[in-house]
């Protein structure tokens, strides 16, 4: 058996790298989760313009940054393994940094916005985000989870400070020059992915000798982690559960501005970031207890926040309203922090890029089309109680299908045995994969050819 290199839980890279992550999921999610500051004054320079139904477009802008930087997932978590962490994360903030600064030459151009802002940003995103994360488990195993914690604490921190600055920006500068300033701040993420050295180095085949489909999928996609039944029913169940998820941090504001008029309306977006700060150190601590199981912290937190968006729309009382979104931060912060710890341990510190890359590519699209469906239904209704309430049924859903994954037996090819064993021999892999036959280039054949090597290898 190879010996391979354990996390140092410690020292001063561990501590650097995990800085720097702390400061590219900042970055990145601080302006995402503020969105809706921005969305007021975006919305009303589109209504300014003579554009139609204003509201649904706004929101769509941030709902393609969110949909894409989670559907790009799956490419940045193969692409880490292929060009390694830090040149992908670097690329990131270039595009992230270059796709702000052309924003900000086109604010009332809505299809210009889409692209620039709605995808060229959430391609840079996602491409600094996953690696952020994936290099926790190179450096940390003991305490992943409380790395983890900081790390993502890290966008709450910046979600607290972001609706001050933005706002300050917007009506000091205007909006044009404050998604300049963005731009200069986000261009720090290629400064953070220099630190990014890796510690495991992907199983991948870099070369083959024939240029099949087959071949050259199995050379890009880690597939081990299909043979994992829990795996694949934690990629499918937390998706669905996340259609709705961003609805209050897109419209949280102009809910503020219509129910709750003389009140400060950056406040709620200040108390889910709080909130969600000290749940992702909470939780990330309780997380690195031996006899705590990640997966039930991830469907309390799915329950909570689901629960939490349907009663704030029929709240009436402010108090009661801010409490609502202190527990929407709270348990939206244990959520986030235990994604991490579950990939690696469903599928080790080699398969965690793309389990994780592939459960964010798979949640992009129930992210991109709640904030604008909810924009829409209030365009038609002048109401969020109907958009909030929708928002959080499927959440409590995915909360009750993920019981299932307690009652699964795990699967011997996805365990950190087989990472040592099964893994290294990928190379091998790739050489079964080219002996199917050209005309037989069919899913189904490619993972018979699969099973058939595994087994081999147990």
């Amino acid at each position: 058996m190879v010996n391979e290199k354990v996390p140092p839980d410690g020292g001063w890279r561990a501590y650097t790298v995990v800085f720097s992550s702390f400061l590219c999921n900042g970055l990145i999610f601080g302006f995402v989760n503020t969105y809706s500051v921005l969305y007021v004054r975006i919305r009303d320079t589109f209504i300014q313009s003579g554009v139609e139904n204003a509201s649904s477009k706004a929101s769509l802008i941030g709902s393609l940054t969110i949909g894409t930087t989670f559907l790009l997932s799956m490419v940045s978590g193969m692409l880490s393994d292929r060009i390694g962490i830090r040149l992908t994360t670097f690329l990131g903030g270039f595009i992230a940094s270059s796709s702000m600064l052309l924003s900000s030459f086109f604010t009332s151009n809505v299809n210009i916005l889409f692209f620039t802002y709605g995808i060229l940003f959430g391609i840079g995103a996602s491409l600094a985000y996953i690696p952020s994360l994936t290099i926790i488990g190179h450096y940390f195993k003991k305490y992943i989870g409380i790395a983890n914690g900081f790390v993502t604490v890290g966008s709450s921190i910046f979600s607290v400070a972001m609706p001050y600055i933005l706002d300050y920006l917007l009506i000091n500068v205007g909006l044009s020059q404050c998604l300049r300033y963005q731009a200069a701040l986000l261009s720090l993420l290629m400064l953070c992915s220099l630190v990014f050295k890796q510690v495991y180095h992907s199983p991948m085949k870099k070369k083959t000798n024939e240029n099949t489909e087959v071949s050259y999928f199995a050379n890009f996609v880690n597939l081990s982690i299909w043979f994992d039944k829990r795996y694949i029913l934690w990629v499918t169940v937390v998706p669905l559960a996340l259609t709705g998820y961003f609805v209050p941090y897109v419209h949280i504001v102009k809910f503020m501005e219509k129910q709750f008029p003389k009140m400060d309306y950056k406040l709620p977006v200040t108390c889910i970031a709080i909130t969600s700060g000290f749940g992702r150190l909470i939780f990330g601590y309780i997380s690195d207890r031996n006899k705590v199981n990640d997966i039930f912290l991830q469907q309390l937190s799915l329950f909570v926040i689901g629960t939490a968006s349907i009663l704030i729309p029929l709240t009436t009382n402010y108090i009661l309203f801010l409490v609502l979104n202190l527990i929407l931060g709270l348990f939206d912060g244990c959520f986030v922090t235990v994604i991490g710890p579950i990939a690696f341990k469903l599928c080790g510190p080699k398969g965690a890029s793309q389990a994780i890359g592939f459960l964010l590519g798979f949640s992009s699209f129930p992210l991109i089309i709640g904030p604008p469906i909810a924009g829409w239904l209030y365009d038609q209704n002048q109401s969020y109680t109907l958009p909030f309430v929708l928002a959080g049924i499927p959440p409590i859903i995915g909360a009750i299908l993920l019981t299932k994954i307690h009652f699964m037996s795990c699967n011997q090819t996805n365990l950190e045995l087989v990472s040592d064993k099964t893994f290294l021999e990928q190379d091998r892999l790739a050489d079964v994969v080219q002996s199917v036959p050209s005309g037989s280039e069919s899913y189904a054949t490619y993972l018979r050819v699969v099973k058939q090597y595994l087994k081999k290898m147990e």
